[in-house]
């Protein structure tokens, strides 16, 4: 637990932890400070008594607090987010990492591990407390971003939570050691204790979260393996209900095995509409109050919008993206990956822009959705006075395939 000025009883509780613990480990092990280990000075000088072999080259101060390993094809950097000379809990440098990447830019596999998320995780956004503060955080991620690093490795928030901004995912497992009651932390969801095992190799990142029996419960290959979109169906507006409808048999079609996606092109209105919402595409269910998948543009200017029901009789939950230009082209695909929870909901720019998350408070994704039997093409369920598309030209393709299991 340690965040005690006890310090007697934080050695104490160190001298627990790697003797009982951990003393089964015999290999090597690659610590992170977080905000219960290292939260003021003292304590920070007992970390550093604790891991006296921990590599001396973090940045000026951080050193044994910060730092870097660098093993063949793997570089793995493993920094600092409660440093007490930046300002405590919350807080990141990025001036040390750009230069640590810099100069492994050869490096095939690039990873980097620290506390606290940099991106908000089921709408704890709350900084410094949940996670690092956006004006030290959005220059870091961009560090991440233009040295091509796979994955931020974090924890702080008791969940387990994958989503991606500019091509690089935020994995967080924070449930390996906390229980919390049978809701668990998170509101609204279960979460389980557990341990995500990671392959890295040349055809990507996977992962399986393996819980307390052993079971699989979540998993991802990373990156995203699909066709092209021109070899996506195009869809008209005439046939949207009938091409979505297949597969419908009455029954809960679960989203966990199944990976949709859509390419949305047209030109929005010439004119502010205030926060009319405009339909691109919708799927319900007679039998729910909210639609079961709704994508389109609300605000002004128009912000990509998708509101889901994740569970059957639950509550419609909503994600936000980017905004676009009034009277301007458009042209973006839309994903809903059904085993990234709400980081799957997806988006990009082309075939071969970056992947992004759209931001949600939701705790679960498309792995309960019930695929919808009936559909409409720029309009709501109501018909052609409820949610239209008020612009034109307005084109669509689709595909979906099946999500192999990672194992």
């Amino acid at each position: 637990m340690a965040l005690t000025k006890d310090y007697v009883d934080l050695r104490a509780q160190w001298n627990y932890w790697l003797k009982s613990e951990m003393g089964w480990l015999d290999v090597p092990i690659f610590n992170t400070t977080s905000n219960h280990n290292t939260y003021d000075l003292e304590s920070e000088r007992i970390y550093r008594e604790v891991f006296p072999n921990t590599p001396q080259n973090g940045p000026p101060g951080q050193e044994g607090l910060s730092y870097y390993v660098h093993q063949g094809d793997l570089l793995l950097v493993c920094i600092n987010t409660s440093f007490s000379g930046l300002g405590g809990d919350g807080h990141v440098e990025s001036e040390w990492l750009e230069r640590v990447l810099s100069s492994h830019v050869d490096v095939a596999y690039k990873l980097v591990a620290g506390h606290f998320p940099i991106h908000a995780v089921n709408g704890y956004g709350r900084y410094p407390h949940w996670r690092v503060v956006p004006q030290e955080g959005e220059p870091f991620w961009k560090v991440l971003v233009r040295h091509g690093v796979l994955t931020y490795l974090c924890s702080h928030i008791i969940a387990f939570d994958v989503q991606v901004h500019e091509g690089v995912l935020q994995i967080t497992s924070g449930g390996a050691g906390t229980v919390y009651g049978p809701g668990g932390f998170m509101p609204g969801r279960t979460e389980y204790l557990h341990a995500v095992q990671v392959a890295i190799d040349p055809v990507g990142l996977r992962y399986q979260v393996l819980d307390t029996d052993g079971r699989s419960r979540e998993w991802l290959a990373w990156p995203l393996s699909v066709p092209p979109s021109d070899r996506w169906k195009t869809i008209v507006k005439e046939e949207a209900p009938d091409v979505f409808r297949d597969g419908w048999d009455g029954e809960t079609i679960k989203g966990c095995d199944r990976l949709s996606m859509w390419r949305f092109s047209g030109v929005l209105q010439d004119s502010g509409i205030g926060g009319t919402a405009q339909t691109l595409l919708c799927g319900w269910d007679d039998c729910e109050t909210a639609s079961t998948i709704w994508i389109g543009f609300e605000d002004c200017p128009p912000r990509l919008t998708v509101r889901l029901l994740p569970e059957p009789g639950g509550d419609g939950q909503v994600w936000t993206g980017p905004t676009f230009k009034p009277g301007a082209f458009f042209d973006f695909q839309l994903a809903l990956h059904g085993g990234m929870d709400p980081g799957g909901v997806l988006w990009r720019l082309s075939d071969n822009g970056a992947w992004s998350s759209l931001i949600s408070s939701c705790p679960r994704g498309t792995e309960e959705l019930r695929w919808p039997p009936l559909w409409t093409m720029a309009c709501g369920p109501s018909g052609l006075s409820d949610q239209p598309f008020l612009g034109h030209d307005l084109k669509l393709a689709w595909m979906a395939q099946a999500l192999p299991k990672v194992q």
